[in-house]
């Protein structure tokens, strides 16, 4: 808005609006006077005030038909009355057509005057708060535009800042936001993240009453910004959704703070020699593409290098360091400078007891219940065993489907491995107590059997029982024994046997203990081994 007008300014107004009223005035006379003009009466009147005459037309119209009408008795004759008459219609006509116009010229007036003098009102407040807020934001939007484009007249982005001078530093520091999926099977990890640079450029500087300002990223074309790369990324992309996520700040002494938001998957080499009680170390490099050592160089910044968010969690892993350091990277004669972090990932246990290490322990001890099945049971002891030993078979390739294939064992490999042997273990006992049955032996235990009555003659009667070829071992036939005439029947007791080896009595002990501690020493080896980090 401009200043406040003068007083002279005022009277000048006035002076125009006075003009232009007493322009129409005389246009109204004039006219009245052209039409009225055989009319005395109506002449003086509209003389006299031209905006009386119209609210008069009426009363006056009358007064002048008496007087045509006089006129026309001391005329000649009828010929005249009809001229009149006609002169009166046509008058009538004029009349009305004037009197429209005149009300729409008083309404656009009225409507001007109207405007003028709000016009008026807002230059005579000149402090008012609208007034003051539109000069302020103008003179903002003005002052901002001339300032961004002095500082890039003549700026050539395709230079770095200090050519020819030493070379620019470039402060990162990364806000992790998620990570996962991590895959073993590939050896790969992503994560989500907020990827902050910032250098200074003496190029950029400039002297406002901001100190910051928040520039659009159509100005990262137009500006230089470093060429970083990830050394071992192999997907990564920047969020588009809804706008592209990334902003751009300008300070005033030239320090340029360029934020995007990447999703990063990055290479992770593996060692599973420990899985599922290992410890990974997933690094992530990165640097410029083309600029050496002698024009940029990388660094950590020092208030904040890697934040992690306070809700990020993970499925399989905790997240117990994230160590950064800065590092060279040489090729042929040429050196860059490279920052790199390592996300140190420490694996859930508890997936791997509930579908591997418990479902084997198991197995195990189901295969010791042949110990206590009889030795003359083959059939079932080698079901038993064949099926066991089937099941952890199955068990052991199902662990590995998550894993690559590696050249060397994992702890859990060693465990299935454990627990298959000793299942296959107990099938080789059998064999060896199959081995070692003879006929005859055993522990002997008598039942009451009731034998059919016998009735003794004379002649000796000799009981013989052919061994059976069975596998149940039957007893040495006793002596013939002569019967007495005359005795009765007689009831005899038929021994029978059980037999239980005496291998078995000992497997029922030395298995569970021998499991038992080589289970403890492998827990104890594997899990004080778990807790060894090194950090760079």
């Amino acid at each position: 808005m401009g200043p406040p007008p003068s007083p002279q300014a005022f009277s000048a107004d006035r002076s125009n609006l006075q003009g232009k009223e007493s322009t129409s005035r005389e246009t109204r006379v004039h006219t009245l006077d052209m039409v009225f003009s055989k009319t005395p009466t109506m002449r003086k009147t509209a003389a006299a005030d031209p905006l009386l005459s119209f609210t008069q037309l009426p009363t006056l119209l009358r007064g002048s038909n008496r007087e045509r009408t006089s006129a026309a008795h001391v005329g000649t004759g009828n010929k005249a009355i009809d001229a009149i008459a006609r002169r009166r219609l046509q008058q009538r006509m004029i009349m009305r057509r004037l009197l429209g116009d005149e009300i729409a010229r008083s309404g656009c007036s009225a409507f001007l005057l109207l405007a003028s003098c709000l016009l008026l009102l807002a230059r005579a407040e000149p402090n008012s708060p609208t007034a003051r807020r539109e000069r302020t934001q103008s003179n903002n939007h003005g002052n901002i535009s001339e300032l961004l484009d002095n500082l890039l007249r003549g700026y050539d982005n395709s230079v770095r800042p200090n050519f020819g001078g030493p070379p620019a530093v470039v402060e990162v520091d990364i806000m992790v936001r998620s990570m996962g999926p991590i895959s073993e099977v590939d050896m790969t990890y992503s994560m989500d993240c907020y990827f902050r640079q910032s250098w200074v450029d003496r190029r950029l500087a400039f002297q406002s009453g901001k100190e910051t300002l928040a520039l659009s990223i159509s100005m990262l074309a137009r500006i230089w910004k470093p060429d970083t790369y990830f050394y071992n990324g192999k997907q990564s992309y920047l969020h588009t959704i809804t706008s592209p996520n990334k902003f751009v700040r300008l300070y005033q002494d030239g320090r340029v703070l360029y934020s995007s938001r990447l999703t990063i998957k990055a290479a992770c080499p593996m060692n599973l020699e420990d899985f599922p009680m290992d410890t990974q170390r997933c690094p992530l490099k990165f640097g410029s593409y083309g600029y050496t050592t002698r024009d940029v160089i990388y660094k950590w910044n020092s208030a904040r290098q890697v934040a992690i968010a306070h809700d990020m969690k993970l499925s399989q892993f905790d997240l117990v360091g994230n160590p950064t350091a800065n590092a060279t990277d040489s090729t042929l004669s040429q050196k860059y400078s490279m920052l790199l972090v390592s996300f140190h990932l420490k694996r859930h246990m508890g997936n791997f007891l509930i579908q591997v290490y418990g479902p084997c322990v198991l197995l195990v001890v189901l295969s010791w219940v042949s110990f206590w099945l009889n030795r003359e049971a083959t059939a079932d002891r080698v079901s038993l065993g064949i099926t066991t030993v089937l099941t952890m078979t199955f068990l052991g390739l199902e662990a590995r489907t998550d894993l690559p294939k590696v050249p060397y064992p994992t702890a859990l490999d060693f465990f299935v491995f454990l627990s298959f042997g000793f299942i296959f273990a107990t099938i080789i006992q059998f064999a060896v107590v199959h081995y070692f049955t003879k006929y005859g032996s055993g522990e002997c235990y008598f039942n009451s059997e009731t034998e059919n009555d016998v009735e003794s003659s004379d002649s000796e009667t000799e009981m013989r029982q052919t061994p059976s070829t069975s596998s149940i071992c039957q007893p040495q036939p006793p002596p013939p024994q002569k019967l007495r005439r005359g005795q009765g029947t007689r009831h005899r007791r038929m021994p029978r046997y059980n037999s239980v080896s005496k291998i078995d009595r000992a497997s029922r002990l030395v298995f569970p203990l021998f499991f038992l501690a080589i289970n403890l020493f492998y827990w104890f080896a594997y899990l004080s081994r778990s807790k060894r980090i090194d950090y760079f």
